[in-house]
């Protein structure tokens, strides 16, 4: 059966829950300074415009609020409230689009963007013309030096506004640099251009003064220009720095998924086939001793060779500069069991064998080439639908797995003085620090997990986890039908031999416990067409919650 092309891992039941760690060395900032995906560059625009235009909606509100307070400095007959309202509303709705969940693509934030700055430069020049060509300064004395000063300082005032837009422009936009200058060099000879256009027509008494206004006003707009100007070249090489900081090897970072014990894991992307991937970072100081990493390293390289339809599949690993180690493995925007037991309740007898049985034929490849997973739980078998097969179930985060067969106990990938695994899918021997576990460990936590979708609790619940590791040790498990009555006694026998204390009493290995699950009455229960009956008839496919969570989260970075 050919391998899917895109799966899930889940690194964690509760992954909102767990603290989050400290910030990887790898950077997750979109960069604008070189080629980069249009969907990075629509987030980060719409982000960027979202603020630049909460900031000018802002300044016209306030400068609304007071002309209209206010009359001084309204110039009479020149529609000026007229324009400035139109200014603000115009702002306003733009800020309002922006910050809405409207689809907006790349062309249409471009065009906004050009709205935005056109209507704050309109708005500008259209005050300018109007104060060089019939306002106040015009009824004055040339001659007088009081006039002349007022003149400057309009100037002045007049360049600095347009300064205030050129570094917003700057700052704000992602933009290459070249592209940032000339958007600059427009903004910075439009009010030249304005002034001449106000000034020269006609018997203008400010034609005398009219080389100093604009060697005043050349001065503000150049130091403007050259703020913008490298502030947007200096930002787009910070950001791609941040953008080939965040790429590893071939794979490029996009968003943090979950956090668990042994690391990390991104949503990531490969650069060159675009295809999604799970990416799972571990830090020198996450693994344990010096020695673990490259124990790690070596086991993920076994694990890589396993192909069953129902593991992940590995497609990569190496490590960072920094000496993180990664591996990348399948994406699969998909619940895990653990997700879909705690938001649609215990499973049917039937589903649970249908997903049970596909973990035992992945743990059998498993087994069979030595490897122990050592946690076996809900959270970490995915369920998917893969070419057109509804219900597939996957084994993922082989993150602690052991080599029974690979290596000398001495050398196995443990901590000292630490248990690993999830206390409420432990095996009796995992709870009591045994480091020699053999595929009968992993037939107890499929017990356990197992239990778990049967009745929406594990076999033992307990305050803390020391207790569940000695209940697993030495307490024998309610009977499931205490819980729920209707689980067929068939199943309930073959889940609590997997759930026995002493391996021996254990079913041998996963082969003897699948055809056990098969002889169950309710094997056949669930059928292919209940599958994909129970992901049409849902409210909404988990993929499309998936997909809004992820781009929720791009957005928001």
């Amino acid at each position: 059966m050919p391998r899917p092309a895109i799966v899930a891992v889940n690194d964690s039941p509760t992954p909102t829950r767990t603290p989050r760690p400290k910030r990887c060395p790898i950077a997750f900032v979109a960069g604008t300074g070189g080629p980069q995906p249009t969907v990075e560059l629509t987030c980060l625009l719409r982000r960027r415009l979202r603020i630049a235009a909460a900031i000018t909606a802002a300044s016209f509100a306030v400068y609304l609020a007071r002309t209209l307070l206010s009359r001084e400095g309204v110039l009479p007959g020149s529609g000026f409230v007229i324009v400035l309202g139109a200014a603000s509303a115009v702002t306003f709705l733009l800020t309002a689009a922006l910050w809405a969940r409207l689809p907006l693509n790349l062309y249409s934030l471009r065009a906004s963007e050009l709205l935005l700055f056109g209507t704050a430069a309109a708005f500008h020049g259209f005050f300018q013309f109007i104060v060089f060509y019939s306002g106040p300064l015009v009824m004055g004395e040339p001659g007088c030096a009081e006039h002349q000063l007022l003149v400057r300082v309009a100037a002045y005032a007049s360049a600095s506004r347009w300064l205030i837009l050129m570094v917003l422009y700057g700052v704000f936009i992602p933009n290459t640099w070249r592209r940032c200058a000339a958007a600059v060099a427009v903004l910075g000879l439009a009010p030249l251009a304005i002034t001449v256009a106000a000034v020269l027509p006609g018997d203008n008494p400010l034609q005398s003064q009219l080389p100093v206004i604009l060697i005043d006003m050349s001065i503000i707009l150049a130091i403007g220009a050259a703020i913008a100007v490298f502030g947007s070249y200096r930002l787009g090489e910070l950001e791609q720095e941040a953008q080939e900081a965040r790429e590893l090897g071939q794979y490029r970072l996009k968003a943090r998924l979950g956090a668990g014990g042994m690391g990390e894991v991104y949503l990531g992307e490969h650069t060159l086939l675009r295809r999604p991937c799970a990416i799972k970072l571990i830090r020198p100081d996450q693994a344990g001793d010096p020695k673990a990493l490259s124990r790690f390293e070596r086991e993920v390289r076994a694990t890589a060779a396993l192909t069953h339809w129902n593991t992940v599949e590995i497609y990569d690993y190496g490590h960072a500069d920094d000496g993180t180690f990664y591996y990348v493995m399948e994406y699969l925007p998909g619940l895990s069991l653990q997700e879909m037991v705690d938001k649609h309740g215990p499973l049917p007898p039937g589903r649970a064998v249908h997903f049970l049985r596909q973990a035992c034929a992945a743990l059998r490849e498993a087994h069979a080439a030595g490897l122990i997973h050592r946690d076996i739980k809900p959270s970490n078998l995915i369920v998917c639908e893969r070419g057109g097969v509804h219900d597939v179930a996957k084994l993922v985060d082989f993150g602690l797995v052991q080599g029974h067969a690979l290596a000398a106990p001495s050398d196995r990938l443990t901590v000292q003085g630490a248990i690993l695994g999830s206390p409420p899918f432990m095996s009796p021997e995992q709870a009591n620090g045994r480091t020699d576990l053999d595929p009968r460990s992993d037939i107890y936590s499929l017990g356990a997990t197992a239990y778990f979708l049967l009745t929406g609790q594990p076999p033992f619940q307990r305050e803390t986890g020391l207790q569940i590791l000695i209940a697993h040790a030495s307490e024998p498990p309610r009977p499931l039908t205490d819980l729920r009555p209707d689980v067929p006694a068939d199943l309930q026998e073959v889940v609590l031999r997997c759930l026995a204390k002493d391996p021996r009493k254990r079913f041998p290995d996963v082969g003897a416990l699948d055809r056990a699950l098969a002889a169950c009455a309710c094997a056949s229960a669930w059928t292919p067409e209940d599958a994909e009956r129970w992901w049409r008839e849902g409210d909404r496919s988990t993929a499309e919650v998936v997909r809004d969570e992820l781009a929720a989260t791009v957005e928001a970075r």
